[in-house]
């Protein structure tokens, strides 16, 4: 696809988006069993079916300007699942893996936080007032994620790690 138009790249950024959510689905379960901490493997497990919803909103917003969800694999999520296996294999502490956990779950979150941001402003700017309300709603769920995972690590997993 040649990037021609502001519409491209929204359609670009969708479509990477709902690669980068196909990917996430599948690697959210190896999470929450590699987690020790039961709110974190709960939390790894809500986290799953809001990203399924993810994805489904983004094939509805895609099928809303008639077109499919096909595109190039989204190779940044592609590496931060990588790193993510990486900590899951790592031989550690189970608090301590749970911390790596986080850690990696939250540049999965910050990551699509950017995208999620960027496809906002550009549904904002192209009139797309149905899409700009999906992509803020699931902005807005990113968001809480991570506000989670950060009261998560905070509050017990990064203490239990640090004994």
């Amino acid at each position: 696809m040649k990037l021609e138009t502001l519409t491209d790249l929204y359609i670009h950024e969708l479509k990477d988006l709902y690669s980068a959510e196909k990917q996430l689905i599948k690697a959210l379960p190896k999470m929450a069993k590699a987690a020790t901490n039961p709110k974190l493997k709960k939390g790894f497990e809500k986290h799953l079916e809001e990203t399924k919803e993810h994805a489904v909103r983004l094939e509805k917003l895609l099928g809303s300007h008639k077109q499919t969800t096909r595109g190039p694999r989204c190779k940044g999520m592609e590496g931060l699942l990588k790193e993510g296996t990486e900590m899951i294999e790592e031989e550690a502490d189970d608090e301590v893996r749970d911390a790596g956990l986080i850690s990696a779950a939250q540049r999965v979150e910050h990551y699509e936080i950017a995208g999620y941001g960027c496809a906002r402003t550009y549904a904002e700017l192209l009139g797309d007032k149905a899409g700009l309300k999906v992509l803020q709603t699931t902005l807005d769920e990113e968001g809480a994620t991570d506000k989670i995972l950060t009261e998560l690590a905070l509050s017990e997993i990064n203490i239990a790690a640090d004994k």
